[in-house]
């Protein structure tokens, strides 16, 4: 059953309009495998196949990026506001940016980024943007169907299914479904596999452009036609609404449409509250310190950033700021730090960071802070996914 009311309509009206173009290039992988939901009976999976729900559009009616263009920081400039938010990815001196005024159109990237496959995502509907590594081993059936024993390069697209509101992508090698939010295969040849996620940084335009203006900028000219910059989910992050197709149990301690960071370390998983940051702000930013799973870690938080799915032009959308999660150890030395006027102090050697992790000023200038993997999403994606999280509370 579709979702009800206003925002229910409003997203089943945004997920036909996305979809209104299709594709160029239909699903492809080999023609004679099937999608887990063509075959009779149901292949065996690691979720209830009647929970992987028809989103509306067909496979693919959402179109990844296949062959990702990009252009300079400068030339972006024209079309990106200040504060607009893009998915950062980081590596050595590579960095990219992918705006979410592209991925909410088309939610999967199969790019390549410091000579590594990759995989960059977007689902709307959780609002989490993971990136992948997307090389996996073969095994068992998948082996078997690909002749295939050393890891292969898999491409991804849109399966047009949700699992608990979560993106569900497939494979074009073995039509094999994974879910977004885990990186994991659930069904199809490579049933049990994972993908290796990436540290990635959602920030706004201007935050990023700052950091590393000789970055590339994932371009507009996707070969399709859309209408970037606006926002067709369009209303749909109130925290009073309701996830689209979600069938799961809601985890009450927060309402399932707050805004949170989430952390997992070596199975222990963590949220931090968006709105708790909020309150902490001094100067425009919050820190938040604390240790997980053994590992001490640091949050920065800044005001300055636009959420992709409140009002239809996102550039004119609220502020929600943006974060950032970070192994608060330089060569083994532990940093405290605390906002600023220009963004982030450590207190031990008063050199000045910006959200990104990266020190601009003081003794420790050109150093930067390890990325630890996490997310910008939803309490019920997060809750449903990581049932055994807590909260912090300060």
């Amino acid at each position: 059953m579709l979702a009800t009311g206003a925002l229910g309509a409003a997203t089943v009206t945004a997920l036909f309009l996305i979809s209104a173009q299709t594709s160029d290039r239909s699903p492809t992988g080999s023609s004679r495998i099937a999608f887990p939901w063509e075959i009779d009976p149901p292949p065996q999976s690691l979720v209830p196949l009647d929970e992987i729900r028809s989103g509306g559009p067909p496979p693919d009616g959402i179109p990844p990026i296949d062959e990702p263009k990009f252009e300079s920081v400068d030339e972006a400039e024209a079309w990106l506001d200040d504060r607009e938010p893009v998915l950062s990815l980081v590596r050595d001196e590579a960095a990219r940016a992918y705006p979410l005024q592209i991925l909410t159109w088309h939610e999967i990237v199969n790019d390549t980024f410091a000579g590594d496959p990759i995989t960059v995502t977007y689902c709307p509907l959780c609002n989490s943007g993971i990136a992948f590594h997307r090389r996996s081993e073969p095994t068992g059936a998948a082996r078997s169907l690909l002749g295939a024993k050393d890891p292969v390069v898999l491409d991804f697209g849109t399966s047009g299914r949700l699992y608990r509101s979560n993106l569900v992508m497939y494979d074009r090698q073995t039509k094999s479904l994974w879910i977004q939010f885990t990186g994991q295969a659930v069904t199809g040849p490579f049933m049990g596999a994972e993908l290796e996620t990436i540290p990635s940084q959602m920030v706004s335009w201007a935050e990023f452009r700052e950091a590393h203006a000789d970055a590339s900028v994932l371009s507009r000219d996707t070969g399709h036609r859309r209408d970037y910059g606006r926002n067709p989910y369009a209303g749909y992050d109130d925290v009073g609404s309701t996830p689209f197709l979600f069938d799961g149990e809601h985890d009450g301690r927060l309402d399932p449409m707050e805004r949170v960071v989430t952390v997992s370390v070596d199975g222990a998983s963590r949220a931090y509250r968006y709105r708790s940051m909020n309150e902490m702000a001094q100067h425009g930013a919050a820190v938040i310190s604390d240790v997980l799973a053994d590992t001490p870690i640091a949050i920065f938080y800044r005001f300055g950033t636009t959420s992709a799915l409140d009002a239809s032009e996102i550039a004119a959308s609220k502020d929600v700021g943006a974060a950032g999660v970070f192994d608060a150890r330089i060569a083994g030395r532990r940093l405290t730090f605390e906002p600023s006027p220009e963004g982030f102090r450590d207190n031990q050697t008063g050199s000045t960071w910006n959200l990104l992790g990266e020190a601009v000023s003081g003794e420790l200038e050109g150093s930067r802070l390890e990325a630890v993997v996490h997310d910008d999403t939803f309490w019920f994606v997060w809750s449903t996914f990581r049932p055994q999280t807590t909260i912090w509370k300060g």
